[in-house]
């Protein structure tokens, strides 16, 4: 699974092939989440609430990026890091 970003602590991944909808997951020590990126909406799991924000906020300002990013990836094309959240 490519790590598309990683800041804070927290880790921004995406699974080659992965069903709709297009979504990206986040872990943060033992806890795990995925998020649309269409909605920004966690679909599964369960963040820190504070996590939980940070992870919305860095989406919010890299949505294009992560729209790209998962185009390339059901494709198995090559995808780009995305710049941390600072």
């Amino acid at each position: 699974m490519p790590e598309i970003c990683r800041f804070l602590g927290i880790v921004i991944k995406m699974f080659y092939s992965d069903h709709n909808p297009p979504h990206f997951h986040a872990v943060y020590g033992d806890f795990e989440a995925t998020f649309s990126i269409h909605s920004l909406e966690m679909l599964t799991g369960n963040l820190p609430a504070r996590v939980q924000g940070l992870v919305i906020e860095w989406a919010f300002l890299y949505k294009k990026e992560l729209e790209e990013n998962w185009e390339s990836i059901l494709k198995d094309q090559a995808f780009k890091k995305i710049k941390p959240l600072v």
